[in-house]
């Protein structure tokens, strides 16, 4: 394969997360993708052998930032809180470079009833939220914030509130970036776990 062949798969990838961005998971279809990139739907079949090849491939390209960013955040010399910080910026970042694919958040359900597609997804959340809840639960244990919720719920939370982020930023226009707005309030939400010492 040569690096035309690649990057014209890189291409149709981007411009499917780009239709899911901007009209809905249904709206993903060889018809459309092929209009996206300018090329015949006969065509499209060199890449991909149908649409659900090309949404495991959106899905690929979703997690593929996901076991890069947790080696980075537990090889830090730092505390868990401020880990949980720098894991949850990392992601804020990655949303506000790459707006589009952070609308996958919103498709979790649907992307959970697409055989070719539900043991990624599946993966993908379950990972995060684990490795959330294990920097939770270790910001517990070490004394550095409140346990009065638990380490699982408080994973949800943060999830929670990126999902509340992004479905209303596709709603209304805000000022700051992504990135400032999320961070913004988890720091207010961290202040008030942590523990004063």
């Amino acid at each position: 394969m040569g690096d035309s062949f690649v990057s014209r798969k890189d291409r149709i990838i981007a411009s499917a997360i780009e239709i899911i961005s901007e009209s809905g998971l249904s709206a993903l279809t060889t018809k459309n993708l092929a209009l996206k990139e300018n090329m015949s739907e006969a065509l499209m079949y060199k890449y991909f052998g149908g649409i659900d090849e090309v949404l495991v491939e959106v899905v690929e390209t979703y997690s593929k930032f996901d076991k890069g960013i947790r080696q980075t955040v537990q090889a830090k010399d730092a505390t868990y809180v401020e880990k949980l910080i720098d894991y949850l910026e990392a992601y804020a970042t990655y949303y506000d470079n790459y707006y589009a694919i952070s609308t996958l958040m919103l498709q979790y359900e649907e992307l959970l009833h697409i055989v070719e597609t539900r043991e990624r997804i599946a993966w993908c959340i379950t990972e995060r939220l684990a490795f959330l809840g294990d920097l939770f639960q270790k910001a517990m244990d070490a004394g550095e914030i409140s346990d009065v919720i638990s380490a699982p719920v408080l994973a949800n939370n943060v999830t929670g509130m990126a999902m509340s982020h992004i479905l209303e930023r596709r709603i209304s226009y805000h000022k700051k970036s992504f990135k400032e707005e999320y961070m913004d309030n988890i720091q207010k939400w961290m202040q008030l776990l942590q523990i004063k010492k």
